[in-house]
């Protein structure tokens, strides 16, 4: 018998090894959890799995061959053309009664019709909003899931290793599609948080007769303020080592949720002139050089690991 009908004992994988994919089977090894794990990038593939003891595995047959039934499938791909085409071409060699997990940022219409597609064909499907970014791996992620019971029953086990804790950390927030729902808002807020930290310590900074050093104040602040909190946390990292930020560019993305979120608000007919401005002031960023977008920059970098443009060298 061949490595490609031989399974392991194992019944769940996780597809995309990128910066959260990776670290959240590292999480799932950590606790103990036997996993299969595949990525397009088959050196990572191999990597990763020799250093946590997974399964490495080629293709999407591959892993399927080698995973015991009923399988849980937890895709961390980015949201788009790459999952509808993984998920199609999965939809091709599961069985009834598999589940399919969507943990990437995907609008949460999308899951509601993919969960309604996959049911139709005997599927179970989760939408998965995951938080925590590159610090997930050591603190836990927060999870937002949508699904039904069947779908919940087959994935609780893996929500709860990559929680903080059993109880803690995550959420059945209610049928296909209320997970990402739910992440969506809550990228939005997260964007109104980081844009007034950032136009706040922008202000503190102009006011130049005072010479008030910001890493003094984001340090104080992150004890007893009402403001204190994670994205405080990270600033005032940052700020300890560069204040002046002279070498990255005042660019900051948007990857999608916030404008979906803002796209929501108008559809229902519900205020959020905080988050909607937060979105405006990104788009602003792309053509502005200030201090508050080079800020924002460095929060993504710091909870997310993404990356920052840096300045053009002067010549």
């Amino acid at each position: 018998m061949t490595n490609q009908t031989t399974n392991f004992g194992t019944s769940f994988g996780i597809l995309g090894l990128g910066k959260m994919g990776g670290n959240m089977a590292r999480r799932l090894a950590s606790k103990g959890t036997s996993i299969a794990i595949f990525d397009q990038d088959v050196a990572l593939t191999a990597s990763l799995a020799s250093e946590i003891k997974a399964i490495a595995t080629t293709s999407l047959a591959d892993m399927l061959a080698k995973l015991a039934k009923p399988r849980v499938l937890w895709m961390m791909l980015p949201a788009g053309e790459i999952t509808e085409s993984t998920l199609t071409q999965l939809q091709a060699l599961l069985d009834k009664g598999d589940t399919i997990v969507d943990g990437a940022n995907s609008n949460y219409k999308d899951s509601v019709r993919r969960a309604a597609q996959s049911e139709s064909l005997g599927f179970n499907y989760m939408d998965a909003g995951v938080s925590g970014g590159v610090h997930g791996l050591a603190n836990g992620y927060c999870l937002m899931v949508g699904g039904n019971a069947a779908a919940l029953a087959a994935v609780q086990p893996y929500l709860e290793a990559l929680a903080p804790s059993l109880d803690v950390g995550w959420l059945h927030a209610g049928p296909a599609g209320a997970g990402h729902y739910t992440k969506m808002v809550h990228n939005g807020i997260e964007y109104g948080m980081m844009a007034a930290l950032a136009e706040g310590l922008s202000l503190i900074k102009a006011k130049k007769e005072f010479d008030i050093d910001l890493a003094d104040v984001t340090e104080l602040w992150r004890h007893g303020s009402v403001v204190r909190s994670w994205l405080l946390d990270l600033t005032a990292d940052v700020l300890k080592t560069d204040q002046t930020l002279e070498s990255i560019r005042a660019h900051v993305p948007d990857s999608g949720e916030g404008r979906w979120t803002v796209n929501e608000s108008i559809e229902q007919g519900v205020p959020t002139p905080v988050m909607t401005m937060a979105l405006m002031s990104r788009f602003a960023s792309q053509g502005a050089d200030d201090y508050a977008s080079k800020l924002l920059a460095k929060m993504r970098q710091g909870f997310g690991g993404h990356a920052v443009t840096q300045a053009k060298a002067s010549l």
